[in-house]
């Protein structure tokens, strides 16, 4: 049972200044900055904590929460916790949210459990709207590219999603451009609004770039979200100095370790820092408005274990505009070029 609680009023002005732009060529429109649920909102943080987030986010016009099935840790907590606080303080703002969910990576033992079968992402489909206490999502994601499961059959189960009306639209997440193109294909067979794909991408990431992704996608009219934006953190001014006790380094060894913050890397940071400082900005302002100067993406997913961290994010929207000469600056710093 979920307990009483006091009535959530979200800022009558959250929707004043964000930037929300159309995903693809599609008719849904996503706030420029998204809230990921990966990290901060499994059982090891506070609840009360998780509500701060979610209340600031919504309040500056964040209407995307973006969740997985095996986001926790323990897998399903994310989304578990994200359902308690949409039924607690959400219940009147449902409509003015956009859900997201994926599966593809293990989330339960033995061979149905991962990947992209037709049997796991239905299932996990179930499980997840279970957890979340919603009867549909606004987006399915497929999470990573199956390469012993036929094509065919992982979109037909995105497009059963669709048609039994538990998810309005699919993404594919970690796809390269070339089987994103043929996901694509199939999917509009399928008559399927296949509308957005999710990766990895920032200023030290050029995977999408690399892969024809981001190409793909501005020639389909579909929309990018990236996530990772700050490097898991490398992109701010966390270390210019070291490495602090309360950083995610110290804190969470999970996705950032010690080992990544080299010599070279530190100067790298710095120099884009200096930079930063010269456009009015922090690093992580920069970084996050690299990302959305890219015409391919539609926005950027952050992560906050502070409320504080969502607000400057969003003072990246202040200033998207880069000169070519600041643009050639972040390559040579950053790649070498």
């Amino acid at each position: 049972m979920f307990e009483p609680t006091i009535p959530y009023i979200p800022s009558p002005t959250r929707y004043d200044d964000m930037v929300y732009n159309r995903c693809g060529n599609s008719g849904l429109k996503l706030p420029a900055l998204s809230l990921g649920f990966w990290h901060n909102f499994g059982d090891i943080t506070p609840y009360e904590h998780m509500k701060q987030l979610v209340f600031t986010a919504f309040d500056h016009g964040i209407t995307h929460f973006d969740l997985a099935n095996n986001y926790g840790p323990e897998p399903g907590a994310a989304e578990k916790n994200c359902g308690r606080l949409l039924h607690q303080y959400f219940g009147a703002h449902r409509d003015e949210l956009i859900i997201s969910t994926k599966a593809g990576y293990e989330m339960w033992q033995g061979p149905y459990g991962d990947w992209g079968s037709r049997k796991y992402l239905l299932a996990s489909l179930d499980q997840s709207l279970q957890r979340l206490g919603l009867d549909y999502v606004d987006i399915f994601y497929h999470h990573r590219p199956d390469p012993e499961t036929p094509l065919e059959e992982t979109m037909g189960a995105l497009a059963t999603a669709v048609h039994s009306g538990k998810a309005l639209y699919v993404g594919l997440s970690n796809y390269d451009g070339p089987t994103m193109e043929k996901a694509a294909a199939i999917l509009n067979e399928l008559h399927v609004p296949f509308i957005i794909n999710q990766n990895r991408l920032n200023i030290f990431d050029r995977k999408p770039a690399n892969n024809g992704l981001l190409d793909s996608a501005l020639k389909l009219g579909k929309g990018v979200i990236t996530f990772s934006p700050l490097a898991q953190g490398l992109l701010t001014n966390r270390y210019l100095n070291g490495v602090p006790e309360d950083s995610r380094i110290k804190a969470d060894g999970r996705f950032l370790h010690a080992d990544a913050l080299t010599p070279e890397r530190l100067e790298q940071i710095r120099a884009l820092n200096d930079l930063a400082a010269e456009r009015g900005q922090t690093l992580a302002e920069m970084s996050v408005a690299w990302l959305l100067h890219h015409p391919a993406v539609t926005t950027v997913l952050i992560g906050a274990s502070k409320p504080q961290q969502i607000l400057d994010n969003i003072g990246a929207l202040k200033n998207t505009d880069f000169s070519e000469d600041e643009l050639r600056r972040i390559d040579e710093i950053a790649l070498g070029k």
